[in-house]
């Protein structure tokens, strides 16, 4: 049976990927509603949940949906501008490193 260094593993050194948050901003004209279907349905939150980021987004200017690595942060974003854009609203999503 073939054996195995273990030190050989500590030479390279394994980083946790960077994490980012993807923010919701509030705008005047995305219904609370849509944000609370886009909180659901791509961010796979409880409606509980989703209501108090709602909230948040409301009343702070912008809430954290999620915090993601690089690439599914960006492709939330993705998401989100398609949901927005196919149901007439400016809702904005960007990425923020943590």
């Amino acid at each position: 049976m073939p054996k195995i260094d273990l030190e050989l593993e500590s030479i390279y050194e394994l980083e946790e990927p960077k994490k980012y948050k993807v923010v919701l901003h509030n705008d005047d004209y995305t219904t609370m509603d849509f944000v609370i279907f886009v909180l659901t349905n791509i961010f796979h939150k409880t409606s509980s949940e989703a209501t108090q980021i709602m909230v948040e987004v409301h009343e702070k200017g912008k809430g954290v949906c999620g915090v993601f690595t690089r690439e599914i942060g960006k492709a939330k974003v993705n998401q989100v501008a398609i949901a927005a854009k196919q149901n007439g609203f400016p809702l904005l999503a960007t990425l923020e490193a943590e």
